[in-house]
């Protein structure tokens, strides 16, 4: 989702991962994060975005059993309510309880960097989750390949449409993951299939203008074939209504139907796969965001650092344009023939 998508490491932290480390998550790989070690305990502070989709609701039921499990003492995630301005607000607030880690997932890719400085200036290391800062000092964020999301949704809708419209309802443009998957899905839909236009709803992450948007649409378009919504969590309610209201939810197989794809892998997304009311979702691993979130805070807090390269639990480690490391964790893709497969439900917790 949202989505509606980095770590920010102290000075040494820094400076060790041009020294030192590899992909791999492996403690004692070799060559996987030098640099001395640091001080391995301390309370971990988790800053939450919003908690009204059910993508991020998973994401903070996951986090206490992640924390127990790989030993962090973690915080109760704080709420920011998708106000970009609270969550620079809570991640003060949270330093000021002098914590030594954070992880955060960051509702505006500019914003967020008022916050990461503030933590560089404590020397506290931050885990950006899901959304990756336009800069700061970080040693890590833990992402799915957000254009990767918008070009499978594209390959599977222009695949079943081939010509005529479809509408993209996306995320906010001031987040990366936003800008990603809308120009991954327009630029795909441009290249490998020219007989579809694309139109588009700019719904920044919220359910009302994703409604208002979808029903202006449907009342233009009334031949309208595809819809991709890039966050199921806030957006497969008003989309399902919108499609109702107008006679248009017609299930899958019909030669009505309207293919809808979708980014999260919520329980509610899989029930209508099953139902034949949306073709397919790109599955965000909630479970994993948290999982290694708190493993590369950890690491961050105990000194060690990483380098680009294939890490062992299927996912790789990049270096992003603005120099940030990104471990893109994989994302797949969910339709009626895997859905009940429960290795990819990363988003329900377990």
């Amino acid at each position: 989702m949202m989505r509606n998508t980095t770590v920010l490491a102290a000075a040494l932290a820094l400076a060790a991962v041009l020294a030192a480390g590899c992909g791999s998550t492996k403690d004692d790989a070799a060559g996987g994060g030098g640099g001395a070690k640091g001080a391995a305990g301390g309370r971990v502070g988790v800053g939450l975005p919003l908690l009204t989709s059910p993508f991020w609701q998973s994401y903070n039921d996951y986090m206490p059993q992640k924390a127990k499990q790989l030993g962090v003492d973690a915080l109760p995630g704080v709420n920011s309510n998708a106000d970009p301005t609270q969550q620079i607000t809570d991640i003060n607030n949270l330093l000021n309880q002098n914590v030594k880690g954070l992880v955060v997932a960051p509702l505006d890719s500019a914003a967020i960097v008022a916050g990461l400085n503030q933590a560089e200036r404590k020397g506290v290391p931050v885990v950006a989750v899901d959304v990756a800062p336009e800069k700061g000092k970080v040693a890590m964020v833990v992402r799915a390949n957000n254009r990767a999301y918008g070009e499978q949704a594209c390959k599977h809708i222009g695949d079943k449409v081939r010509t005529g419209k479809v509408v993209q309802i996306m995320g906010d443009l001031a987040s990366v993951n936003g800008r990603d998957r809308s120009e991954a899905f327009r630029d795909c839909m441009k290249k490998d299939y020219p007989g579809i236009k694309v139109l588009e709803i700019p719904a920044e992450w919220k359910a009302e203008k994703a409604a208002s948007g979808l029903d202006t649409v449907l009342n233009g378009n009334p031949d309208l074939k595809g819809v991709y919504m890039q966050a199921g969590g806030v957006y497969l309610a008003p989309t399902l209504q919108a499609l109702r209201g107008k006679g248009k939810l017609v299930k899958a197989g019909d030669p009505k139907h309207i293919v809808v794809v979708s980014n999260d892998g919520i329980p509610q997304e899989f029930e209508a796969i099953r139902r034949g009311e949306i073709d397919a979702t790109v599955s965000q691993p909630a479970d994993t965001y948290a999982e290694y979130g708190l493993y590369y805070v950890k690491a961050a807090m105990e000194g060690r650092t990483f380098q680009p390269g294939k890490t062992d639990h299927g996912s790789e480690i990049v270096k992003l344009p603005n120099g940030l490391l990104e471990d893109q964790l994989p994302a797949p893709l969910v339709t009626k023939e895997n859905v009940d497969d429960k290795s990819l439900w990363g988003n329900t917790v377990k």
